[in-house]
């Protein structure tokens, strides 16, 4: 499946606007200027009315209150009321782009649009192919591919230009809508609207509620303060990680085909103790599949890995519940309970709590309950933590381990980094000792850029913008595919080397050369930039520094390919070779 279908992904002639294009109908031209001429005049002015047709459709379908646009349209967002003609429309940029059905793309068919791709049986891909859809999109249309056709969802625009993302990041407002997640948006604005109400969250939420709600929370997330706090917990979270793994290592030294499972259990135990404040016992030996960890991280994994299904194929789900949806909102609400159990308590410990006996730094929790008075704030905040955070980092990590396992010679820098800076084993990890390790956050990186845990991000655009030359309508879904941009030669020197050194400064071994800094973005940009970021780091340096130090990790196996679930990671057993130095 390494092409598309010439039969039904070709682009028609008349609306490609590459230099090849330009060069045919240049000889043309040639031989009848005049007539072409008028033809040409005559295809921009059919554009520009087609173009007025596609505005008015998609604003109306990001609008409207039917079923359809309901499940796409964050319920939260108060746009004003635009202007009847958009002041753009008068600006020379904007007269001289081409027509927005001129972009090129994919053709859909009659009634099933574009969605049946996706499609049991007939459809030419998985879920699990999504990274490898927008690579070929980007291989056969160019810097910018119109998605249409998908049932139920605006159009979606994949665009693989740097300089164009990085203009469309900056000229967004203090509320981007960022899409994503329509199935939550559902959840907590319909579902459980008795719980949520007006308190959507940070997660499929936008306009001004999203933001109301984030500048409540995001101060004490965000605090280096609360970072040092966590500092020494999530070690001692990480240790008894380790010490796990060494108990379930084989004759071969080689840990369980389900590792992966194991890193869920490590990641939920310390976002547990970041969001709840709490011990969650994710690490004990034996839990049973009905244990309450095991329970939150299957939950957690049906959620996520399922959104790509709900969004991304025939959305039956929006108009009758489902058996996929059915089994979501029953996790939804496993979730809401897990996290309003903690939450009550530890009220109930501030409350009874001596305020003369609180030593040091409040935790995360503390400051959140203490600055709202209410357990409702806190709990959506824990909620939306806890779902985002835990495949996200899990899947990061085994990417990680997989390609330092892979690598031995970039382990081996790693590891003699930190038998520099930790010589003693025993030593305790601090925020200077972190910020020394170099090669250590350098190899982070340098995966995120080739392999980017998540393939992209994306905006729904509230104003009528001229993107690659072309004129797009407000309502369209921008995609900002990292996957393949952080892998393009245009944005990035030497792009398909893996070499951490191009992320170091020049006095630490660095390398020069491009590395477009909107190129790789694997926590977004601008106002919805992660908000979990800072903790995201955290656990996972420390993970590495631990392990790094004292261990070295191999892979004797057959190699792995990259799918999508939720994340983009190592599809198959992780079974490392984990051997003590």
């Amino acid at each position: 499946m390494n092409s598309l279908p010439k039969c039904v992904w070709r682009v028609k002639a008349t609306n490609c606007a590459t230099p090849a294009f330009r060069r045919t109908a240049s000889k043309i031209a040639g031989a009848q200027p005049q007539l072409l001429q008028v033809e040409q005049r005559q295809r921009r002015l059919d554009g520009q009315q087609q173009q007025r047709e596609n505005s008015a459709a998609v604003a109306e379908a990001a609008t409207a209150a039917a079923p359809t646009a309901t499940a796409t349209v964050c319920p939260h967002l108060g746009l004003d009321q635009e202007p009847a003609t958009p002041r753009i429309h008068a600006t020379a940029e904007w007269k001289n782009a081409l027509a927005y059905n001129e972009i090129p793309g994919p053709k859909p068919m009659p009634i099933l649009g574009n969605t049946w791709r996706l499609m049991p049986i007939i459809g030419q891909y998985t879920i699990s192919d999504v990274a490898k859809i927008s690579s070929l999109l980007h291989d056969r249309y160019g810097r910018i591919v119109r998605f249409s056709g998908l049932i139920g969802r605006p159009d979606l625009l994949f665009i693989y230009d740097a300089d164009e993302i990085e203009k469309c990041y900056r000229s967004e407002g203090p509320t981007p809508f960022r899409p994503s997640m329509p199935s939550l948006v559902k959840y907590k604005s319909v579902v459980r609207k008795d719980f949520f109400g007006e308190l959507g969250g940070v997660v499929g939420v936008h306009g001004e509620p999203w933001r109301q709600f984030r500048s409540r929370v995001q101060k004490p997330v965000l605090q280096l303060s609360t970072i040092r706090r966590y500092l020494q917990p999530l070690e001692l979270i990480t240790e008894d990680f380790l010490t796990r793994c060494e108990q379930l290592l084989d004759g071969n030294e080689e840990l369980p085909a389900d590792f992966d499972n194991e890193i869920h259990k490590w990641s939920l135990e310390c976002i547990g103790r970041v969001a709840l404040d709490a011990r969650l016992g994710c690490l004990e030996h034996n839990l049973t599949p009905d244990s309450e960890p095991q329970q939150i991280i299957d939950a957690a994994k049906y959620a996520l890995r399922n959104v790509a299904t709900l969004e991304l194929k025939a959305p039956y789900w929006r108009y009758f519940p489902t058996p996929l949806w059915t089994r979501y909102v029953k996790n939804m609400n496993f979730f809401v309970g897990v996290c309003m159990k903690y939450i009550q308590s530890a009220t109930e410990r501030l409350k009874t709590q001596d305020p003369s006996q609180r030593a040091g730094e409040p935790s995360l929790l503390e400051k959140v309950i203490m600055s709202e008075k209410d357990e409702k704030i806190a709990t959506i905040m824990a909620l939306d933590l806890i779902l985002v955070g835990i495949d996200t980092i899990s899947m990061a990590v085994c990417s990680i381990l997989y390609q330092l396992a892979t690598r031995p010679v970039e382990q081996q820098k790693v590891h003699e980094e930190l038998m520099r800076l930790l010589p003693d084993a025993k030593t305790p990890l601090t925020i200077p000792l972190l910020d020394q390790m170099h090669h250590l956050k350098a190899f982070i990186k340098e995966v995120f850029r080739m392999y980017s845990t998540v393939i992209g991000n994306g905006r729904t655009l509230q104003e009528d913008s001229v993107i690659c030359g072309y004129q797009v309508p407000k309502g369209v879904q921008a995609v900002f595919p990292t996957i393949v941009t952080g892998n393009m030669e245009e944005y990035v020197t030497d792009a398909a080397t893996f070499r951490p050194e191009r992320w170091l400064k020049e006095h630490q071994g660095g390398t020069p050369g491009k590395l477009h800094p909107f190129a790789s973005l694997p926590y977004g940009y601008g106002a919805r930039m992660c908000l979990g970021r800072r903790f995201a780091d955290l656990e996972m340096q420390i993970l590495l520094a631990k392990l790094l130090r004292n261990y070295k990790l191999e892979y004797n196996h057959a190699p792995l390919d990259y799918a999508v679930t939720f994340m983009y990671a190592p599809d198959g057993p992780l079974r490392f070779k984990m051997t003590r130095i």
